[in-house]
């Protein structure tokens, strides 16, 4: 099954659409790439996708196990770098709810969260930074 559609709007900006929810993401080239920056671009998206499949798994997890991680979030910051144009480094990090976890909890969380499908997918070159705020 196809998964989106995605339709090259001009002006550096595309318009991606979830075939099977019909939701709609819009993008934008960065402005230091001669875009106007007005919505995520590629690579953000890039990004945000570690921090968003890091949580979801992390998710599963933490039900499984009966721990609660509501309200955990994420900053994600990208790093460029110029030659060739590429992201060079996500530093993903997280802030944790103030839970008693224990330290085989954390242990659980944090292997997951590095063991996720977008981090495994991503190349080896680009350096994936994570810390953990309990």
């Amino acid at each position: 099954m196809k998964t989106s559609k995605i339709t090259y709007l001009g002006n550096l900006r595309t318009e991606a659409i979830h075939l099977k929810s019909g939701e709609k993401i819009i993008t934008d080239a960065p402005p230091d790439n001669n875009g106007k920056g007005e919505a995520f671009s590629p690579t953000d998206l890039l990004a945000t996708s570690l921090g968003c499949c890091m949580l979801t798994v992390m998710g599963i997890v933490a039900e499984r196990h009966s721990i609660n991680m509501d309200g955990a979030t994420i900053e994600i910051t990208k790093i460029m770098e110029s030659n060739p144009r590429r992201v060079s480094e996500i530093i993903v990090e997280f802030e944790m709810p103030k839970n008693n976890y224990s330290d085989e909890d954390k242990a659980l969380l944090e292997r997951t969260a590095r063991a996720c499908p977008v981090a495994k997918s991503l190349s080896a070159e680009l350096k994936q930074t994570v810390i953990f705020n309990y």
